[in-house]
């Protein structure tokens, strides 16, 4: 069976802690991982080499979901970040590989993301848009610089 892989490269005005942090966080997920037009529930989340974790994501309109979870391959903090997607649905087979390279650079963090392994049933422009989306809310959650109180 074919698999596809997209490629994303951004650059935020955040510190590389913050945009970390947004990934390994299970509230800071479910905030800002979804596309629009669903909402995510965390199931569970141990963001540490060998962890592993689960989530869903529920279509806003119709209320019907699809829930996915993989392991954490690799993690530097700050630096890198490497797990496994597997969805639960048997008709979207196979494991995705999803790989998240952030840098310090003068203005933020520089953002490259690869997603390998998609599955054919998915088209490579819808899980692109759906990474698009997802990253125009991170980039909403993680830019803003709002003081305590």
């Amino acid at each position: 069976m074919k698999s596809n892989n997209v490629k994303l490269h951004r650059v935020l005005a955040a510190p590389v802690e913050k945009v970390f942090k947004a990934f390994t966080d299970a509230d800071a997920m479910a905030s800002w991982i979804p596309p629009y037009g669903f909402v995510c529930k965390v199931h569970s989340m141990e963001a540490k080499v060998g962890g592993r974790y689960k989530m869903s994501f529920i279509n806003f309109s119709t209320g019907s979901s699809h829930s996915f979870g993989g392991e954490y391959l690799e993690i530097k903090p700050n630096e890198f970040i490497k797990y496994t997607d597997k969805f639960d649905d048997p008709n979207l087979p196979g494991e995705m590989i999803t790989t998240i390279e952030m840098k310090t650079v003068i203005c933020g963090t520089e953002l490259n993301i690869i997603q390998e392994g998609i599955p054919e049933a998915i088209p490579t422009e819808m899980c692109y848009l759906g990474w698009q989306e997802s990253l125009d809310k991170l980039k909403r959650l993680v830019e803003p610089n709002i003081p305590d109180a």
